[in-house]
């Protein structure tokens, strides 16, 4: 069985940052490159889901996303923090130190 993105986040160990998007997104779009380096950057330290809000409807109600992207950070099952709309990657990547120390 697939593990969700609730259990994900609950039992996660390291933080969860997730990405909500969607193909006709232009910021996503321009989001996109800055979150693929966070996953990069942070590997082993940090889990990056990304979450196409067309495929995956229910999640993204789930999350009450409003708007996209929509970028959220969870670290032991809980929000730390969230944004919608395209940020700079020293802000997203701010944000992610701030939570993991």
């Amino acid at each position: 069985m697939a593990q969700t993105l609730d259990d994900l986040i609950r039992t996660s160990e390291l933080p969860v940052f997730i990405d909500f998007w969607a193909d006709w997104c232009g910021p996503c779009k321009m989001v996109a490159p800055s979150v693929k380096q966070l996953a990069s950057e942070f590997k082993g330290r940090l889990i990056v889901v990304k979450v196409n809000v067309d495929q995956q409807p229910d999640a993204a109600a789930r999350f009450q996303v409003q708007g996209i992207p929509a970028l959220m950070l969870f670290v032991g099952g809980q929000l730390k923090w969230r944004t919608a709309g395209a940020i700079p990657y020293q802000q997203m990547r701010q944000e992610v130190l701030k939570a993991i120390g």
